[in-house]
């Protein structure tokens, strides 16, 4: 049986940075899985877009594939824009739409890697408070997850860990760095929980002034890359069921 086509869908930006990362990480992903037809569209800024990736494998004579989410959490683009992008797809196209990719372990794993790559060490998570600094939503959902994900992260050993956003919802990234010093933690470090470079991840950057410590975007962390793969499998599972059965 054929592997359906994995059509990883990013949001796109003006920023230069926000593409490369994206084509980093498509190339970890294909490293990981050889043989894996892993194509790339953008809903905006970035060619090549989502509608126009997928009028072209249609027209090769691709029939499945899996429209995966470069999202962290389910909020407006994984409920409204893409499942809208997606119903304009040509109608030849069976696209079974994968789940965004957060919460997830591996991601918690990527986040303290990215800490440890900035200058932590395992021995230092008692002493250490840290910022889970995301881009924001208006979607209660999605602030509801990364609360969630802080919680639970706590619990692995850190001093502290509370959320912060960069946009549409409280706190900022700098209030949580001085809560955490107001809570008496020795040190305090911001652990970006974002994909890739841009204007809302340079926002966390420049709120992460008074911290000591500011991690890495999650980029292209092989973390990162399994998650999606996860993903994919997960999506094409039913599938998979279908044809064993």
């Amino acid at each position: 049986m054929n592997q359906p086509v994995l059509l990883v869908i990013a949001h796109g930006s003006r920023d230069p940075r926000h593409a490369a990362t994206v084509h980093a990480l498509i190339r970890r992903i294909r490293a990981q899985r050889p043989g894996l037809r892993v194509e790339t569209g953008f809903l905006d800024f970035n060619i090549p877009s989502v509608q126009g990736v997928l009028e072209s494998l249609a027209a090769e004579g691709v029939r499945d594939m899996v429209a995966l989410p470069l999202l962290l959490t389910r909020a407006f683009h994984a409920k409204a824009d893409i499942p809208a992008v997606l119903r304009e797809a040509p109608s030849r196209l069976r696209i079974r739409q994968a789940e965004v990719l957060g919460p997830s372990p591996l991601l918690t794993a990527a986040l303290e890697r990215r800490l440890y790559e900035a200058g932590l060490t395992p021995a230092d998570k008692s002493s250490t408070g840290v910022v889970l600094a995301s881009a924001g939503s208006t979607d209660p959902e999605a602030i509801a997850v990364i609360a969630e994900i802080a919680r639970e992260w706590r619990h692995t050993g850190w001093c502290a860990v509370r959320p912060a956003f960069a946009s549409a919802s409280l706190p900022r990234t700098e209030d949580a760095v001085r809560e955490l010093r107001a809570l008496g933690c020795e040190r305090v470090a911001v652990a970006p929980y974002v994909l890739a470079p841009g204007r809302l991840p340079d926002r966390i950057a420049r709120g992460a002034a008074e911290a000591d410590v500011l991690a890495d975007v999650l980029g292209p962390a092989p973390e990162v890359a399994r998650v999606l793969l996860e993903r994919y499998d997960e999506a094409r599972m039913p599938a998979l069921a279908a044809v064993g059965a």
